[in-house]
């Protein structure tokens, strides 16, 4: 059934149910891929319906995924609400650092954001880009950078999650 190298295989339970008439579903459950499939469907259109929900469950998965590109894109985005497109930097993307939720080399425009941010809020990572973002106009912290990252509606908040979370990684014996 599942004969793709590289690609998203985890255990397949097809479940056949005389309620389901003409519908296919499918759900990743605990790491197992669930198919829910009429009872009267053939044995071959079961494995090609497990097939064709196997691969929309790996895009989905796929999309969700923190990279460099989604970075770049949410980046744009920010770039375009926030300072009308008049933004460019050189490359930007996660990185593995300790101490800092990101950083900006303004002078070339590369930015970086800490890997560990990947599984924090968009929200927070919004702000964080907002604030790389804010270095290619204000290479420092001083008051026009503040009001210029102040747009973002976020901020307040975005800084009370990143203090928390700081404060539960020293507690945990991390940076």
């Amino acid at each position: 059934m599942n004969n793709h190298q590289n690609s998203f295989s985890p255990p397949i339970r097809i479940l056949a149910t005389r309620r389901r008439r003409r519908t296919v579903s499918a759900r990743l459950r605990s790491g197992v891929l669930e198919v829910m499939v009429p009872a009267s469907m053939s044995v071959a259109e079961r494995e090609r319906w497990v097939e064709l929900m196997r691969e929309r469950i790996e895009r989905q998965m796929r999309r969700k995924l923190p990279t460099d590109q989604r970075l770049a894109e949410r980046a744009k985005r920010l770039n375009d609400r926030y300072f009308a497109g008049r933004l460019s930097w050189t490359s930007i993307g996660y990185t593995d650092t300790v101490s800092l939720w990101g950083s900006c080399t303004f002078t070339i425009g590369a930015i970086r954001v800490a890997s560990r941010m990947k599984a924090f809020p968009d929200w927070v990572v919004d702000y964080v880009l907002m604030h790389e973002l804010t270095h290619l106009v204000h290479s420092n912290h001083g008051p026009a950078f503040h009001e210029m990252l102040d747009r973002y509606p976020m901020a307040e908040r975005a800084k009370g999650y990143l203090i928390a979370a700081q404060q539960l990684s020293q507690m945990q014996g991390g940076a």
